[in-house]
């Protein structure tokens, strides 16, 4: 590689120097020796250069959001060079299609070993068991929430059962003015968990909030759900009296808890531990590699702490940069941990209209 670089091989949550992280990532991804054919490419029409000129986090404002080209790239020119010829390619992941086209991405196995240790370290740190079986009730293929629930489950020693979803046909479905088909496969999507609670004993549930709506709002099946011990939400919004009302009510004996992340950053941010029932949703992001700013929309510099404001999320490690991502999602600007980078964000709600259309999130 052109230069020194090993403070990209940091774990989640290392304490790095800010400098030092985005001018080694700098040179990587923009050296003719490692960068990815897409970032040497797009550097051409950059009225800026990434290796003289973006020092800080505050500098990744400078680069456009590039996240709609995502639609059309090929694959192959997101993979930096510097990975050699035979990059080990975990897989390709979409965004939900809740704007429009999905948007790839591709994740190296260097990546998923850090994203999952993050995961690892916060379940172990609720007291989440090894072993023992797991529900996933959410999206596979080519999502990358059920591909996260595949890996941890095999690398906690669990059994992972599933039940799959497509939420593109169920947006498909609202978008269209046919609620009743997209009602009828949610009610699909339900028997399968139910016919998985009934004969198993599940240690932890996964799903996003509007099927768990859906699987407590019969008395017997919320029943069943309530001798989950451990239950994940995720996915899609769930606002502060819905949580609040599964907290102290319909599940009171389950350690209920969120989190919250895009495909475009390649990975979510957990919900942070030890909050009580009456708190803000926080979540902290996987710094240093993927940062949260909290910006007015309409001027785009940050709010002020405990202000609301829209989520702008970059990804910055050796695999992927896709920084200045403005998300489609409203958020309280929060403190971050201590050595952490950039925002924590609470209580997180989606905008109406994103790039020009109706934000439709269905049931992911």
């Amino acid at each position: 590689m052109a230069d020194d670089t090993d403070v990209l091989d940091a774990e989640i949550g290392q304490a790095v120097d800010e400098r030092e992280f985005i001018e080694a990532a700098m040179r990587w991804h923009f050296d003719p020796a490692t960068g990815s054919p897409y970032w040497l490419e797009r550097a051409r029409s950059l009225d800026f250069d990434p290796r003289r000129d973006v020092h800080t986090f505050a500098d990744l404002r400078r680069f456009p959001n590039i996240v709609n080209e995502l639609r059309t790239v090929p694959i192959a020119d997101l993979v930096p060079k510097g990975y050699g010829p035979e990059p080990e390619v975990y897989g390709v992941y979409e965004s939900g299609g809740t704007t429009g086209l999905p948007k790839r991405v591709v994740f190296l196995a260097d990546w998923v070993d850090k994203m999952i240790a993050h995961y690892e370290s916060r379940h172990a740190e609720r007291g989440l068991p090894r072993g023992g079986n797991w529900l996933f009730v959410g999206p596979t293929g080519p999502h990358l929430f059920g591909a996260m629930q595949v890996e941890m489950a095999r690398r906690n020693g669990s059994v992972l059962f599933t039940v799959d979803l497509d939420p593109r046909w169920v947006k498909r479905c609202v978008a269209e003015g046919r609620p009743e088909e997209a009602n009828r496969y949610a009610d699909h999507l339900v028997d399968q968990a139910r016919s998985v609670l009934e004969t198993q004993d599940i240690t932890f549930l996964v799903t996003t909030p509007p099927l768990l709506e859906r699987l407590t709002r019969d008395d017997e099946l919320a029943t069943l759900v309530a001798k989950v011990p451990f239950i994940n939400w995720g996915g899609a919004h769930m606002d502060a009296d819905t949580r609040h009302l599964y907290r102290t009510e319909v599940l009171p004996n389950s350690q209920l808890f969120g989190g919250y992340g895009s495909t475009m950053v390649l990975t979510g941010a957990p919900e942070r531990p030890g909050l009580g029932d009456d708190d803000p949703c926080v979540f902290d992001p996987p710094s240093p590699f993927v940062t949260f700013v909290v910006v007015d929309p309409e001027t785009g510099e940050a709010v002020p702490h405990g202000e609301r404001g829209q989520v702008v999320m970059n990804h910055v490690s050796r695999g992927m940069l896709l920084p200045n991502n403005l998300e489609r999602d409203m958020a309280t600007r929060i403190e971050p941990p201590e050595g952490g980078f950039g925002d924590s964000v609470a209580d997180v709600t989606p905008v109406a209209t994103f790039d020009g259309g109706a934000v439709i999130e269905g049931v992911y």
